[in-house]
C-alpha cells in the first residue's frame, strides 16, 4: 500500500523527499489494503469482495487514482511504481490508458515477464496455485501472515527443503512482497487472467485464450524511468532484459534505465542508500520531462 512510500526516515522515503523537491505527491491505495478495504455492500470477509485480479486494477483501479489526482490538480500525473505497481502501469500503458492524464512514469524493480524468477519458494507457489488454495481452504482471502497460510507454506519449505527462516528473503532475495499470477510465473507470459474455459473466456473476453498485454504497444515517446537490482529473485534480471528487449524501439532520450547490482526486490523501498541511488536519480528524471 501507500505507506511503503513512507517507510523510511523523512529525509530518505520518497514521499517526503519528493515533497521537498516541490512535487504535489498522492499515495495511492489499491482495493484489498489496509487503506482500502471499504466496499458500497460488501465485506472483506465476503469471498465475493476477493473476486478480482489484477486486471481490474488496470483497467479501473489506475484509471480512477488518476482521474481523482487530475480533477483536483488540473495537472498531468508523474507515477511511480514499485513491484505490482510497475506491473499495473505497464499493463495500462500498453493499453494506452489513460495518456492523457499521464506525464512520465519510474518503475522501479519492474514486474512483466516472470519465467525467469529466481524465489524457489514463489515458483512452487505458482506450481501449486497457492493464489486459488484459499477456496479450497474455504477462506475469504489469502492472507499470507493468517495462520493457514503459513501452516501451508511451512509445510512447503519443509516438504521442499526451502530455507524459510527469513521468509522476505525466500520471497524476494537475500537482505531485502508480490502477488503473482501463477499463470504469469508458470507460462512466462504477461496476459489477462486466464478462466482455464474457453467458453469463460470467450464470455470475458471474445475470444477463446486471454488477451496479452503486449508492451511494444506502450508509446515509443513516453517518458520512462526503469530500475531494477541483480538480487532480486521476483524482478529477475533476465525477465526484465525481455522487457526492456520489447522496448528497444523506444524513443533514446525517453527511455532511462538504472542497474543496481546488489539490490534485492525490498530495496529499492527499504534501502539505507535507495535516496542516493534510486530516488535522486528518478527526481532528476521526473525533472526534465
Amino acid at each position: 500500500d501507500g505507506s511503503s512510500w513512507v517507510l523510511l526516515p523523512p529525509d530518505q522515503a520518497l514521499a517526503f523527499v519528493l515533497a521537498d523537491n516541490e512535487f504535489d505527491v498522492w499515495l495511492a491505495n489499491t482495493r484489498g489494503t489496509t487503506y482500502s478495504l471499504g466496499h458500497s455492500s460488501l465485506s472483506p470477509q465476503d469471498k465475493v469482495y476477493w473476486n478480482w485480479s489484477w486486471d481490474e486494477l488496470v483497467s479501473d483501479e489506475l484509471p480512477a487514482m488518476f482521474q481523482y489526482v487530475y480533477n483536483e490538480t488540473g495537472q498531468k500525473l508523474h507515477y511511480v511504481g514499485h513491484s505490482q505497481g510497475s506491473l499495473i502501469a505497464l499493463g495500462a500503458l500498453s493499453n494506452q490508458q489513460p495518456l492523457n492524464m499521464w506525464k512520465s512514469a519510474a518503475l522501479l524493480a519492474p514486474v512483466s515477464y516472470l519465467n525467469q524468477i529466481s524465489s524457489n519458494l514463489v515458483r512452487l507457489a505458482a506450481d501449486n496455485m497457492i493464489a486459488n488454495v484459499s477456496y479450497w481452504l474455504d477462506l475469504a482471502k489469502f492472507d499470507p501472515l493468517g495462520a493457514p497460510a503459513i501452516t501451508l507454506i511451512a509445510e512447503i519449505c519443509v516438504k521442499q527443503g526451502i530455507d524459510c527462516r527469513d521468509l522476505m528473503s525466500a520471497f524476494s532475495g537475500k537482505d531485502c512482497s508480490l502477488k503473482s499470477s501463477g499463470a504469469m510465473i508458470k507460462e512466462g507470459t504477461l496476459a489477462m487472467y486466464d478462466y482455464k474455459d474457453e467458453n469463460e473466456n470467450k464470455k470475458h473476453y471474445g475470444q477463446p485464450t486471454p488477451p496479452v498485454y503486449n508492451m511494444t504497444s506502450i508509446p515509443k515517446d513516453f517518458p520512462l524511468f526503469l530500475c531494477h537490482g541483480g538480487a532480486d529473485s521476483l524482478s529477475d534480471v533476465k525477465d526484465v532484459k525481455l522487457l526492456i528487449n520489447s522496448l528497444k524501439n523506444h524513443v533514446r532520450d525517453r527511455l532511462e534505465l538504472h542497474f543496481i547490482d546488489k539490490y534485492a526486490h525490498v530495496d529499492f523501498i527499504l534501502g539505507v542508500n535507495a535516496k542516493k541511488v534510486v530516488y535522486d536519480p528518478l527526481i532528476a528524471f521526473f525533472k526534465r520531462q
